[in-house]
């Protein structure tokens, strides 16, 4: 496999996201996947290549706010041929339902994915009502 020294409409594409925010690509966010196993919300959020300590993960009432930060790993004196891997800030905020126990919540960063777990409130759960007696005072 041989890399391309200069690909023009490349270079073109890399001018414009470089000077015009949102450029030519997607809007800086992370893809998501969002589930639900049981009693527990499961959030997977694709972060590759980004190193714990530069992940911050706020929770203010029902927000869940990510914010995530990408350097290029080039040092002085590399000569870089190709570069198209986005870097900068990455955020992405979460809106949790009343039903979800936000204090409760957990995150993990395991291979590029960050696993956020969020339990169901006890008050939303599911529970069985027993029923009360029917007889009726009579007399």
């Amino acid at each position: 496999m041989t890399l391309m020294r200069s690909d023009p409409f490349r270079d073109f594409e890399r001018i414009v996201e470089q000077n015009f925010p949102g450029g030519g690509r997607a809007p800086r966010s992370m893809p998501i996947t969002a589930l639900r196993r049981g009693d527990t919300f499961l959030v997977e959020l694709d972060l590759p290549g980004v190193h714990p300590d530069d992940v911050d993960l706020t929770v203010e009432r029902n927000v869940v706010t990510v914010r995530a930060r990408r350097t290029p790993t080039n040092q002085d004196g590399d000569e870089v041929i190709i570069d198209e891997r986005p870097y900068g800030e990455f955020s992405r905020q979460l809106f949790l339902g009343d039903n979800l126990d936000a204090g409760a919540l957990s995150a993990d960063l395991r291979d590029g994915v960050l696993t956020l777990t969020i339990p169901v409130s006890e008050e939303s759960k599911p529970r069985r009502i027993p029923l009360g007696s029917s007889q009726s005072a009579e007399g």
